[in-house]
């Protein structure tokens, strides 16, 4: 059948569509057990100090906005092709002037709508606790030192500002919607392969865990332990088979109050931007081949 030039807006619906699909899976509930973990890891252990306690809180969000975002990835892509081939979902849209390659985009595209928002909602509400546990640690020091020259408050706005709510903050959640647009780009591609959503999630988690100690590899296959050509070539073959997620470990970084660098923003987005044009690209080809 002869389609039509490539439509972003046939794209987009079937981007929407596939939210509306996925949010049949429960994922309000995964925000509002969220919310509950911030806010009891936000005033849990007063006894520890303020920089200790605002760290705390930003270690126990990242980590659950990580899993947020790697599990959505990885099992709600992992979902969307067979259960549109077991609801026949899939021969009707093919069946209208919709190229299998428009039917993917808008797939992943519903996947990461999902994961953005999602983490969007999630980081608002990370926030709005760390900042008001930001305030309410601040006006506990003052009272407690009974700080009332400028300059001692200033010093003491300074401490607590270190580990408070910076904008660089937001820079690590978008290093985790990165990394969770390549994990879901890579499940896609795994699920254009296989033939079960089991065999999609094992092996895609299998990946993830290798991709992220990918430089550990490389580093082991390059201490001279092997022939030059063999240890380039195993290093290439691993940077091909495998995403480099190392490269999105900004979040350590955040929770210690350094700041991202602009270089370091522009590398996650090049590596995160090259993974999915080849993995979207690579699930293309395999999904012309596959027989439904």
């Amino acid at each position: 059948m002869t389609h039509r030039s490539f439509s972003p807006a046939r794209i987009w619906t079937l981007a929407t569509a596939t939210v509306t699909q996925l949010v049949r899976m429960k994922i309000l509930a995964f925000l509002l057990v969220f919310c509950v973990i911030v806010v009891a890891a936000g005033f849990a252990f007063p006894v520890m100090n303020p920089e200790q306690q605002l760290k705390l809180l930003k270690d126990v969000s990242f980590g659950a906005l990580q899993v947020f975002s790697i599990v959505i990835g990885i099992v709600a892509t992992a979902l969307l092709l067979p259960r549109d081939l077991e609801d026949r979902t899939l021969y009707t849209i093919l069946a209208k002037p919709v190229p299998r390659y428009e039917y993917l985009l808008g797939k992943l595209l519903g996947v990461l709508l999902l994961i953005g928002a999602g983490l969007v909602i999630m980081d608002a509400a990370f926030s709005v606790i760390l900042w008001l546990r930001e305030k309410l640690l601040l006006s506990q020091m003052i009272a407690a030192l009974n700080a009332q020259r400028p300059e001692d408050i200033a010093q003491l706005e300074g401490i607590v500002a270190k580990q408070g709510l910076t904008w660089n903050l937001h820079l690590g959640v978008l290093a985790i919607f990165l990394k969770a647009s390549v994990v879901s780009a890579l499940a896609l591609m795994i699920s254009c392969l296989a033939s079960s959503t089991l065999f999609t999630v094992v092996i895609t988690f299998c990946i993830v865990i290798i991709g992220h100690g990918q430089g550990l590899l490389r580093e082991y296959f390059l201490q001279g332990k092997m022939t030059a050509v063999l240890e380039q070539s195993l290093s290439a073959l691993l940077a091909i088979l495998t995403p480099d997620l190392g490269v999105f470990d900004v979040v350590e970084n955040v929770i210690q109050g350094e700041v991202v660098t602009w270089a370091a923003t522009q590398v996650m987005l090049g590596t995160a931007a090259m993974y999915l044009v080849g993995y979207c690209v690579v699930s293309h080809l395999l999904f012309v081949e596959k027989e439904l």
